[in-house]
């Protein structure tokens, strides 16, 4: 048996030349293959955070934060079309009484004026001179005066005739109302105007809905 022999060979097998031969055990691929594939999971998973971390700091999340706040829109109202009407209901000027007195140093104007607004439709009451409490101390174009409830309903029909008068509540009784000529008046507003006026007082008003939202 040579001396290169190893050891429990027996002699049956000869080696020659100086060098044991290595005796490796065979390769498993399988742990590679899993190594590789786990090393490379493990590098995307590190890739994906630095890109999220990026994004945080330069702003990238924008987007995302931008969703918030259009959810949680305000919503806005806009006026419907089909809405049912929220005014008064005015009445006509068939249906109103005036008082016309004259305030002013100008002999004729109560009657010039009552005159006029029954043309326009106003039932006409009681015409002549004003009361000491307001002679010659009206400095406007005029005074209506009324019952409480006429403030909302009466008077802002006849305020259409005398643009820049104004209204007061008396504790009187009845549905008259008085129309007080002061110094500063010239003229009742002219009638196209004041029709325009009346029409877009008993005009529905839209309802606002909450059909639009704004961000």
């Amino acid at each position: 048996m040579s001396m290169l022999t190893p050891p429990g060979m027996g002699g049956k097998y000869r080696i020659t030349g100086d060098k044991y031969p290595r005796m490796r055990r065979p390769r498993r691929r399988g742990r590679l293959v899993v190594a590789l594939v786990a090393s490379v999971t493990a590098l995307g998973l590190v890739g994906w955070g630095t890109l999220q971390l990026i994004d945080v700091f330069t702003g990238g999340g924008d987007k995302a934060s931008a969703a918030g706040p259009k959810a949680d829109c305000a919503t806005k109202a806009s006026p419907s079309a089909s809405a049912s009407s929220s005014s008064t209901a005015y009445p006509k000027p068939a249906q109103i009484t005036v008082n016309v007195f004259n305030a002013t140093p100008r002999a004729g104007l109560a009657k010039k004026t009552a005159d006029e607004l029954k043309k326009r439709g106003f039932k006409i009451g009681d015409v002549g001179n004003a009361s000491a409490e307001f002679d010659k101390k009206v400095k406007g174009t005029g005074i209506l005066l009324g019952p409480t409830s006429a403030v909302s309903t009466s008077l802002p029909v006849l305020g259409t005739q005398l643009t820049g008068a104004e209204a007061r509540a008396d504790s009187r009784k009845g549905t008259d109302v008085d129309l007080i000529i002061g110094t500063g008046f010239k003229s009742l507003t002219a009638k196209t105007a004041a029709d325009k006026a009346l029409a877009k007082l008993g005009a529905p008003q839209p309802t606002p809905t909450s059909s639009q939202k704004a961000c």
